[in-house]
This record gives structure tokens, C-alpha cells and sequence, in this order.
């Protein structure tokens, strides 16, 4: 029975999760960061790490990789490749998002492109974060990952996870706004819905148990970690007032807490429940006369969704 059910890739380990971990703070740092940029706060060292972050989740991929010295073969088929997409998206998101912090650079005199050059990298770090959502959905092999309410869990947890970086940095250099903290807030419970309505969907619609009991393991964690403890740490810091001695490190500590949430909810999904569909029968052959019985799919909760 278990060469025929569901069992674990390995072709997708931590580098991969280290992709869509740093390609999603780094995206959404880079689009909140122009955001942030309206009310005051600056945005040459946000758009710096929001660059550095998606440069890493990119050298993972590069170590990924069988043979590394190949890795140009990405760019040979955006017509059916997601992955292909986003790699000719990273070829335009690094250089405007660093011409972006050059321009926002006390050191630099380009004030002229920073404003086109900031949004164009937002608008860029848009269509990133969503082919990194579209490469789980196009891995049909994978239920985990192919499931459809996988894609805006990924895009917004790519968003809280780069708004925690925000609101921990504004923190950090003084800058506690209240409309991070609200924002904040607001993201961590859209994560938490997109989280639930992912559990149910693939709960209901079927899938491999194996992979089941790994995101159920992994829920209190997620939950409490990713969600309940950044969320009590923003409304202590609304009570006591950002001003105040400790409003500064609550607001850090909710800020580290909302990306570490994101972080393992990524690292979970990618690489430790990506179980593949393993082998099933629609229907019981039969010899001779007679009905075919009943299919079986060994090793899942249900049907094949």
C-alpha cells in the first residue's frame, strides 16, 4: 500500500521555500514601502531590503537548482512557465527598485525618477508576488500547492509579512504610526481568513492525509505565533500609546512576529506538505461480467477535488 499512496517530493525543499519566503517579504515590503512613503516615513532602506530579500529568494532558487550554471534555461518558456514569468519580472523589479532607493538616497540627486521609479517597482512586486502564487497553483502534482485558495493566502501573507517589516522599522527608527499598526492589524486578519479558507476548501474537497496532519500539526503555531500574538502586541501598543517607553518595542515585537507567522506558514506548506497525489482507481476493474465496484484513492481524506 505505500508505493501506491501519497508520498513526500523531495525535489522542493527548504531553498525553494526560501524563494517564496524571500520573494514574498521582499515584494511586499517593496509595495508597502511606496505606500509608506506618502505619510513621511523613508523609503531608500525599505526598498534596499525589500530588494535584498527577493535577491536572496532568488539565490536560493540558484542553489535549487541541479545544475546551477544552467540557470539561464529559466527564461526559455514564458508562454507556459510561471516560473519563467518571474524570472524575467525579477530582471526588471531589482534595477528599478535600486534605481528607486538611489533616487530616495540623501546621497543621490535623482529626485526627478523617484517618484515613477518607486511605483514602478510596487507595480512590479505585484506581478512577482502573483507568479509566485501562480507556480504553487500550476503544480497540479502537488494537492497541497495546486489547491485555488493557496493563491491568496501567498499574496496576502506576502503583503502582512512586508507591512511587518515596515512597521518594525518605522519602530525602530521612531517613526511609530498608528496607521501602520491598524494596517498591520487589518492584514493579519486577512491572513488569518485566507488561512481557514484554505484549511476548509482542501479539508472538503479532499486530500492526501499525510499532508492533512502535517497543516494541522502546524496550525496552533501558525495561528497563535502568526496571528493572536502580533495582533495582542498591536493593541496593547494602541492602549499604551506609541509614544510611550514600551510602545516602541511592542511595536517591533509585532512586526517580527507577523513575518516569523508567514514565514513557517510558507515554510510548511512547501516543504514539509507538498505530499504528491500518489495512485488511485476511478473504478474496480472486473473480469468478465459483471459491474465494476467502487474506485479508491489510498492515502487520502477523500475524493480527488
Amino acid at each position: 500500500m505505500s508505493r501506491i499512496e501519497p508520498w513526500h517530493q523531495i525535489n522542493w525543499d527548504w531553498r525553494a521555500a526560501g524563494n517564496f519566503i524571500g520573494g514574498g517579504s521582499g515584494t511586499g515590503l517593496v509595495i508597502l514601502a511606496a505606500v509608506a512613503a506618502t505619510q513621511g516615513v523613508l523609503y531608500w532602506p525599505l526598498g534596499l531590503a525589500g530588494a535584498v530579500l527577493v535577491g536572496i529568494g532568488l539565490f536560493c532558487v540558484w542553489l535549487e537548482i541541479g545544475r546551477p550554471w544552467r540557470a539561464l534555461h529559466v527564461f526559455f518558456h514564458p508562454q507556459t512557465s510561471w516560473m519563467t514569468r518571474e524570472a524575467f519580472v525579477s530582471a526588471l523589479l531589482l534595477p528599478v527598485t535600486l534605481l528607486a532607493v538611489a533616487a530616495a538616497c540623501p546621497l543621490f540627486s535623482l529626485a526627478y525618477a523617484g517618484v515613477a521609479a518607486m511605483w514602478l517597482a510596487a507595480l512590479l512586486a505585484a506581478l512577482y508576488l502573483f507568479c509566485q502564487a501562480r507556480i504553487l497553483h500550476a503544480s497540479k502534482g502537488i494537492p497541497a500547492w495546486r489547491h485555488p485558495s493557496l493563491m491568496p493566502l501567498i499574496i496576502v501573507t506576502g503583503l502582512t509579512e512586508g507591512c511587518g517589516f515596515i512597521l518594525a522599522g518605522a519602530a525602530l527608527l521612531g517613526g511609530g504610526q498608528v496607521w501602520l499598526l491598524v494596517s498591520t492589524a487589518a492584514l493579519l486578519l486577512g491572513r488569518w481568513l485566507a488561512w481557514r479558507r484554505y484549511m476548509i476548501d482542501l479539508t472538503e474537497t479532499g486530500a492526501p492525509r499525510k499532508a492533512l496532519d502535517v497543516l494541522n500539526k502546524a496550525a496552533p503555531t501558525i495561528i497563535i505565533l502568526g496571528h493572536f500574538v502580533p495582533a495582542a502586541l498591536i493593541l496593547l501598543t494602541l492602549v499604551t500609546g506609541t509614544t510611550a517607553a514600551m510602545g516602541p518595542v511592542l511595536a517591533v515585537l509585532a512586526g517580527l512576529t507577523a513575518i516569523a507567522g508567514g514565514w513557517w506558514l510558507k515554510f510548511v506548506i512547501i516543504a514539509r506538505a507538498a505530499f504528491n497525489q500518489g495512485f488511485a482507481l476511478p473504478l474496480t476493474p472486473v473480469r468478465g461480467t459483471g459491474e465494476a465496484g467502487p474506485g479508491d484513492k489510498p492515502g487520502w481524506s477523500k475524493g480527488a477535488p
